[in-house]
């Protein structure tokens, strides 16, 4: 027998969640690793500082992009409390992206 069978309500959720998390952290490594590698070999500057961006970009957005699995998730299984609050938090994160970029500096 699978043991998914015992697995407790939501876990679906925390796996999920765990994967969009591993597949966010190792493009950003990737990413990273090679622009670094780039730089530090003479290579393409302009193609390696894109590289380290979007590398710093994708582990950035890691988290925002588990709290929106959560408000999807939520969602589709018509926890409308959950998908309130969850949903709350993602506009405040984006609040706080477009604040930074178009505060007054």
């Amino acid at each position: 027998m699978s043991s998914r069978v015992d697995a407790p309500p939501g876990c679906e959720l925390e796996d999920l969640i765990g994967r969009v998390l591993r597949v966010g952290v190792w493009m950003s490594s990737a990413s990273l690793t090679i622009g670094l590698l780039m730089t530090l070999m003479g290579l393409d500057v302009a193609a390696a500082h894109g590289l380290l961006t979007a590398g710093v970009m994708v582990l950035l957005a890691t988290p925002a992009s588990r709290v929106l699995v959560s408000v999807i998730s939520y969602g589709r299984s018509r926890d409308w409390l959950f998908t309130a609050l969850t949903l709350i938090v993602l506009i405040e994160l984006a609040a706080s992206v477009l604040a930074a970029f178009y505060g007054d500096s």
